[in-house]
This record gives C-alpha cells, sequence and structure tokens, in this order.
C-alpha cells in the first residue's frame, strides 16, 4: 500500500486538474440526488392539482398549530406535575415526546419560511406548468451531469495517463543507468513487462481512486443525506447489512490483490518465453527446437489464462457482494416504510423511526434516494478491483525504481583535460558473483597513444578487463584510474565520451544505415558520416543498396552480412573520435580482403589514440605496441615482439 500511496502522492502534483475533476465529481453527485428529489413536487403536490406556492404556505399554517398544540400540551403537562408530582415519570416521557414534535414543527416551518420568496420568485403557481419545469429541470440536468462527468473522467485519465507515463520514462530510464548485473537480474523480458502490463495497472489504480472512488461515494453521500433529513433513523437501519458487505469486501480485496500479483508474475515469464524464443528464431529452427518452443509458449499461455479466470471469477463476485448491500437498503426500506405507513405508526419494536407518521409520497422519496445509492454502491465493485490492481502494480514498480545502480554518479563529478595521459589499474579484483573472482589483483598501466593487445583463452577475463576500463562495472577491489583520478569519481557520461566501443557482437538498431553511423556522433554531418564509411570500407557496398545510406537494416541489422554489420559499427567508432579505442574482436566476421583494408584505416585512425584491442588476429596484433596477456584472472603485460604468433 505504502508504494500505492507514493503513486498517488505522485499524482497530487497535478492537484489543479484533480480539483477540477473533485468539483465535477460533486457537481454530478449533487445533480444525482437532485434529480431523484425533484420527484417529490410532482408525487406530494402537482398530481393533486396544487402549486408549490399553496403547498407551502399550508405547510407553514398547519407548522404555526401544531406548534400552539405542542406548546399548549407543554404547559398542561407542567401544571399537572405540580399539581400531582406522583405522575412524574408518566408527565415526562410525554414531555418528551411533546418537545421533540415541537422543535420539529419549528424546524419545518423555519425552512417553509426560508423557502417562500424563492417558491414565489422563481417558480410558476401552475400545477402542469410546474411538473414542465421539473421535467425540463430532470433533462438539463442529467445533460449537465454527464457533460461534468465526462469532464471528470477525462481529467482523471489525464492525470493516469501522465503518471503512467512518467513512471514508463522512470523505468527506462532506470533500465540505462543500471550496471550490466542489474540489468540481467530483471532481463529485457522483465523491463519491457514493467513498461507495458505494469504501468497499465498502475494508471487502472489511479483512475479508479481519483475518478470512480471520488465520484461513486459522493453519489452514495448525496443520496444518503437525503433519505437523512427524511428518517435518519430509518436509514441507519436500512444499513444493517453494510458492516456483513464490508467484510466480504475486505477479504475479497485480499483474493483480488493476490491473484493480480500471479497475473504481473506469469506477464513476466510470459514476455521471457516470447523475446527468448524471437530473438534467438535462427538457433530455435536450426536445432529443430520449434515444437519445444511452442509447448513453452502455450505452458506459459495457459498459466496466465487460468490466473486470468480467476481475476475474472473474483472481479465478477465483487458485484453480487456489493449489490447485496444495496438491495438489503431498498428491501429494508420498503418492509418497515410500509408497515409504518400503513399503520401510520413512527415506532417499531420499541425504536423511534419518524417524528411524525410518514405519507406515501414522502416514502416514495425515501425509496428513491436508497435506490439511488445502491446503483453506485454496486459501480464501487469496479472501483475496489482497479484500487487493488493498482496496488499490485506500484508494489512491483516503485522497488523497481527504488534499486541504486552500482555504478552511481559522484556529487561533484571531477573534470579532466583531454586528451587523458594514462589508463591505470591498481590492484584491481573483480567478481560477478562474490564468489568465484574472474579477475585477481591486476596492476597495469596504459598510457595514451599505446596501442595494447589483449590475449588470452576464452573465459580468462579480457571482457571483463575492458568492461571495467569502460565502467560498466566496478571493481570488487582496487581502483581503475584515469589520470590518477579514480573512475568513480568522474561522471559517467565524461568517461564514455571519451572512447568509441566496437564489440563481437554487433548490436544496430532497425532503422536506416545513415542512423546507425550517426549514433556515434549524433551531431555529425552526412559528409562526416560517409568519410566515416569510407574509412571503415563500408561505403562501397553502401552506395550499390538502391537506398545507399537510407536503407534500413532490419531488427539488430539481419539485412546485412555479419561482415558488413561490423564493418557499419566500425565507421561509427571512426565517426566518434573518441580518445579511447575499444575493439572487442572486432574483425572476427570480417573477410580476408575487408580485414586488410579495415587495418590499413586502423593503422592511420590509431595515431594519437589509446587502442585497447581483444584478438587472436595476427594483423591485429601487428598494430600492438603492448600485450596483456590475460589467464585464469592474472594479467602479464610485455612489449609486442616478445609474443610469437603461430
Amino acid at each position: 500500500m505504502h508504494s500505492f500511496l507514493r503513486a498517488l502522492r505522485d499524482a497530487g502534483r497535478m492537484w489543479p486538474f484533480l480539483v477540477a475533476s473533485f468539483l465535477c465529481s460533486a457537481g454530478v453527485a449533487s445533480l444525482w440526488g437532485a434529480n431523484i428529489a425533484a420527484l417529490f413536487p410532482i408525487i406530494e403536490v402537482t398530481l393533486n392539482g396544487d402549486s408549490l406556492q399553496s403547498w407551502n404556505a399550508r405547510r407553514i399554517d398547519t407548522a404555526r398549530q401544531n406548534i400552539e398544540r405542542s406548546r399548549e400540551a407543554l404547559a398542561n403537562l407542567d401544571a399537572h406535575l405540580a399539581a400531582t408530582p406522583a405522575d412524574a415519570a408518566t408527565v415526562k416521557g410525554q414531555q418528551e415526546r411533546f418537545t421533540l414534535a415541537l422543535r420539529s414543527d419549528e424546524a419545518l416551518l423555519a425552512t417553509s419560511e426560508q423557502l417562500t420568496p424563492w417558491l414565489d420568485r422563481f417558480l410558476p403557481t401552475d400545477p402542469f406548468t410546474t411538473v414542465l419545469w421539473v421535467v425540463t429541470f430532470v433533462v438539463v440536468s442529467t445533460f449537465v451531469k454527464h457533460g461534468l462527468l465526462m469532464i471528470s473522467t477525462l481529467l482523471v485519465a489525464w492525470v493516469a495517463m501522465n503518471i503512467s507515463r512518467d513512471i514508463r520514462l522512470k523505468v527506462f530510464d532506470k533500465a540505462l543507468a543500471l550496471d550490466r548485473t542489474q540489468f540481467m537480474r530483471n532481463g529485457s523480458a522483465g523491463f519491457m513487462a514493467q513498461v507495458t502490463g505494469t504501468s497499465d495497472m498502475l494508471a487502472s489504480g489511479i483512475t479508479s481512486v481519483f475518478g470512480g472512488a471520488v465520484t461513486e461515494p459522493l453519489k452514495i453521500l448525496a443520496c444518503l443525506a437525503g433519505a437523512f433529513c427524511i428518517s435518519w433513523q430509518l436509514t441507519l437501519a436500512c444499513l444493517t447489512l453494510a458492516p456483513v458487505v464490508g467484510f466480504l469486501m475486505v477479504w475479497l480485496n485480499r483474493r483480488i490483490r493476490g491473484v493480480s500479483k500471479r497475473i504481473l508474475t506469469r506477464s513476466m515469464g510470459f514476455h521471457h518465453v516470447l523475446l527468448e524464443a524471437l530473438n534467438n528464431v535462427l538457433t530455435v529452427q536450426a536445432y529443430t527446437m520449434e515444437d519445444f518452443e511452442r509447448d513453452k509458449f502455450r505452458t506459459c499461455t495457459r498459466d496466465v489464462m487460468r490466473t486470468g479466470m480467476w481475476h475474472t471469477f473474483y472481479f465478477a463476485l465483487a458485484n453480487p457482494i456489493t449489490e447485496i448491500l444495496g438491495i438489503g437498503m431498498v428491501a429494508t426500506s420498503i418492509a418497515v416504510g410500509a408497515w409504518l405507513v400503513i399503520n401510520q405508526q413512527t415506532h417499531i419494536f420499541g425504536f423511534t423511526m419518524t417524528e411524525r407518521p410518514m405519507t406515501v409520497p414522502g416514502i416514495m422519496v425515501f425509496f428513491g434516494m436508497l435506490i439511488g445509492a445502491s446503483d453506485p454502491v454496486r459501480k464501487l465493485s469496479g472501483v475496489f478491483t482497479g484500487v487493488n490492481v493498482g496496488i499490485v502494480g506500484a508494489q512491483s514498480l516503485y522497488p523497481l525504481l527504488d534499486t541504486p545502480s552500482k555504478l552511481a554518479e559522484p556529487a561533484q563529478p571531477r573534470h579532466l583535460p583531454a586528451p587523458h595521459r594514462e589508463i591505470r589499474l591498481e590492484n584491481v579484483s573483480f567478481s560477478y558473483d562474490r564468489i568465484d573472482t574472474v579477475l585477481r589483483d591486476v596492476n597495469v598501466a596504459i598510457a595514451f597513444g599505446e596501442r595494447v593487445a589483449i590475449v588470452g583463452p576464452n573465459g580468462g577475463g579480457k571482457s571483463t578487463l575492458v568492461n571495467l576500463i569502460c565502467r560498466f562495472y566496478d571493481p570488487t577491489e582496487g581502483r581503475v584510474l584515469l589520470d590518477d583520478v579514480p573512475l568513480t569519481d568522474l561522471a559517467l557520461r565524461d568517461l564514455r565520451r571519451r572512447i568509441a566501443l566496437v564489440t563481437q557482437q554487433t548490436e544496430l538498431f532497425n532503422e536506416s544505415i545513415l542512423y546507425n553511423i550517426r549514433y556515434g556522433r549524433w551531431d555529425a554531418t552526412e559528409e562526416e558520416i560517409v568519410e566515416a564509411a569510407k574509412k571503415a570500407h563500408a561505403h562501397d557496398f553502401i552506395a550499390d543498396f538502391p537506398e545507399g545510406y537510407r536503407t534500413m537494416v532490419g531488427p539488430n541489422g539481419f539485412r546485412l552480412s555479419g561482415g558488413q554489420r561490423q564493418r557499419i559499427a566500425l565507421a561509427r567508432a571512426f565517426l566518434r573520435d573518441a580518445e579511447i579505442l575499444v575493439l572487442d574482436e572486432a574483425t572476427s566476421q570480417i573477410d580476408v580482403e575487408s580485414e586488410r583494408l579495415i587495418h590499413e584505416a586502423l593503422a592511420a585512425y590509431v595515431e594519437n589514440r589509446t587502442v585497447i584491442m581483444i584478438t587472436h588476429r595476427a594483423s591485429t596484433l601487428a598494430l600492438a605496441d603492448t600485450i596483456l596477456e590475460v589467464e585464469h584472472g592474472e594479467v602479464r603485460k610485455r612489449p609486442a615482439r616478445q609474443l610469437q604468433v603461430a
């Protein structure tokens, strides 16, 4: 619940819209009760051929007569009590009844006298014209009510969608800011589920709170207030089922929250299976695992469907539970009210229900008020469900947003001049799980302009070493320094803008070739992009495409060959014009002739730059000044000429 309250506080920042929505909801509730109350003059007065003015005048006369009689009766009782003190108990009971009647008639007289000038000024004296006025009021107020309801709905929806959008932006920002360990803990499927389904759940909860949870209770209060004015005792008697319904709703809310949590878990599993199969579809097809993946997908969708059916069951169960309260109120009012009217009584089972016997029109308006309250009570079931769904969504989203990245930005980052002088690792050790050590007590210095090749067996820690220099991870022990300044004291943006990275697993966006190369430096001109492509020997094959640089590469560049993808990635790195170039097996998918041409380009490009290359290619090693041998977590540095390449 705490997380959902945070979401509501976030929504509170848009208080002008919420206040406007609340006022609209209050107007809807007022008109809801007024439409029902407007039936009273038709029933009580006009259908008897009377006008409201004469009806009100008779009420004043009757009230004055009743007041005089009550005062006379009280005076006589006082005299009788003085003459016969032994009858004190009986006389006091009678005095209380007459005093109660006196106060009721005085209140009725005051209300009627205040109403007189308004009736004389604004309402006609003809009964049928009065009926037309009342009918017109009901029709117009219905239009106004629905107009206010629409405005309120749109305002609340706007607030909810803005909060949902803000949450999506925050989740996306968090995904981009997290270190790789934290990111992989959730995975692409987890973030996808949070950005889509979970955010929608939260938006549904906010809409329920500021929409139905405001409008429907106000309608109930408006109708119950009208019923209280007629008889507060009878109204309370009609609410005897409220505690039972309240207990059932608490039980149901817990069930709905539990099912909603399972839906969220199933949804994340659903996204995981879907994305894993589709992202690795080539492997699935190559190893004829289509049936296996189909079975997995059918299983997870069956689980989602089963959980969804339980959610639908509890959602459907909410309607009859809340309707029990509405029907209970109406049934009680009909039974008790009918008995009071037929027998012209004010008490039932010794309990006072009204100060004076109820009339048929009066009890009909009372019935109308309770029926008017029962409809929003029924609609509250949907509100409760929406709130519970929102609570579950908030409980999933906010802990994720509160997860701190292990790559903390410094409060006051230090700034270094470019280019740098040295990269140094001091006593660096690293472990992904705090159990197995990938790098152990590494001490290496790389001077500016030095070209370093990192070699060693797979799994020895080569990529981890590069990831620490790029600060995709922080060392478990020791420090990585740039010009004697720890990387943790530098802004990540300042550090990474100095680096151009090309990995073995080339990542391209489903955009044009121009877009993918420009990603290296977004403010680059098309001439600079073409020049970078020429350096990477990508221009020729790009020019052969009918759309040239406007050619769409497809998801992760599937329309291009592996060598073409790597050359576009190299062009992107060349365009960045960074002082540190990191190549992680960057030429592993390039043919021999392209490799020769690219190495010529690299030989020219690496001047006055620090180059760090993970490679096993002899041609790439020829570019290196220094070799870093990484094996079993240990790093040894030696001059390149000492390494014999087979």
